[in-house]
């Protein structure tokens, strides 16, 4: 340990004359505090279009769930009548769907219960003694009565006499009255739709009828813009912008079209004039006259609308000045050369 100490060289003490001097601190760049505010700026405008990234995905979200909503309850209400004709297995399909798509549905999870207890438990059927030959009589005039009021376009009472047939005897005619019922379902939604304006019940009597045999083109075109009438009233007097894009198409398609009230091309209409004074009334006067102006191609704006797009197109298409013409010097008078 000893000889480690002495081999060891002394720590010589700091001279004064070796340190250095300090060296100042230099500021830092201004280019790096505009760099942090450009960053900064950039941040914020980032978020702020984040927020209305999702601000807009939550407004299309909240529009599909009514959408969507709709369609359950009309499910819900065609479910009922199934189940109070005894049509049980329809009944079923249609819960299930409802509840697949929202499972807290009310009355769905209770009224799938009872249609499955139906289903389940067969009803018990008396056991009767041969009979040498079945009286069909009763079920032959019956067939004639439903021919009868087909021919005449009595479809609730055709369809009527068909069901009192069908219960008589299953079996009778199974062809031709499946044939019958086709025809008289079809037509009878037709008429529902397009005389009455009973749009849900229409949709349902071609339902029914899609059962029998596939729908022709022109009534299952109908019954899709039945639909589309049905979507788009859901924004009706909600969301004018939505409810003219909806009915844009149904008015494309389908400008007749009625619920009872009104024709898709009128509900066009009002909903197009009504956005326009929504946009009239947030300053986007150019956009408001486009509203306007589309609402004129179908009839004449109501006096609100005829307001609004007057000082709106006058604040998006202001006159132009005509510059006056300033009068031309007079003219000198010319010495006319002697000859």
């Amino acid at each position: 340990m000893s000889e480690e100490s002495e081999t060891t060289q002394e720590i010589q003490p700091i001279k004064e004359d070796d340190t250095q001097p300090l060296k100042p601190v230099k500021p830092a760049p201004r280019w790096r505090s505009v760099l942090y505010t450009v960053l900064g700026v950039i941040i914020l405008l980032a978020l702020g279009l984040l927020g209305g990234y999702k601000s807009g995905i939550g407004d299309r979200t909240n529009a599909a769930s009514q959408v969507i909503s709709k369609q359950l309850t009309e499910q819900y209400q065609l479910a009922l009548v199934d189940e109070q004709f005894g049509r049980y297995e329809a009944a079923k399909q249609r819960l299930e769907f409802i509840i697949q798509n929202d499972p807290g549905f009310p009355g769905a999870q209770n009224e799938l219960a009872k249609v499955l207890v139906f289903l389940t438990v067969p009803t018990a059927t008396p056991t009767l003694a041969p009979t040498p030959t079945a009286d069909i009589r009763g079920v032959q005039a019956l067939f004639s009565t439903a021919q009868q009021l087909i021919t005449a376009g009595d479809w609730p009472n055709a369809l009527a006499a068909l069901d009192q047939l069908r219960k008589q005897d299953p079996a009778f005619n199974t062809s031709q009255v499946d044939g019958m019922y086709y025809f008289a379902l079809r037509n009878y939604g037709v008429n529902l739709i397009l005389q009455q304006g009973n749009l849900e019940g229409g949709i349902y009597e071609l339902t029914l009828a899609e059962r029998f045999a596939p729908l022709d083109r022109d009534a299952d075109g109908l019954r899709e813009g039945a639909r589309a009438y049905i979507q788009a009233s859901s924004f009706y007097g909600v969301d004018w912008k939505q409810s003219a894009a909806f009915f844009a198409d149904v008015a494309a398609g389908w400008p007749s079209l009625w619920d009872g009230t009104m024709t898709a091309a009128q509900r066009y209409q009002v909903a197009l004039m009504r956005y326009g004074d929504q946009l009239f009334g947030q300053k986007s006067y150019c956009d408001a006259v486009v509203q306007y102006q589309a609402a004129q191609n179908i009839g004449n704006l109501d006096q609100q609308a005829s307001k609004n797009f007057n000082q709106a197109y006058q604040t998006c298409y202001p006159p132009t000045e005509v510059p006056t013409d300033t009068p031309a010097a007079p003219p000198t008078d010319t010495p006319v050369p002697t000859p």
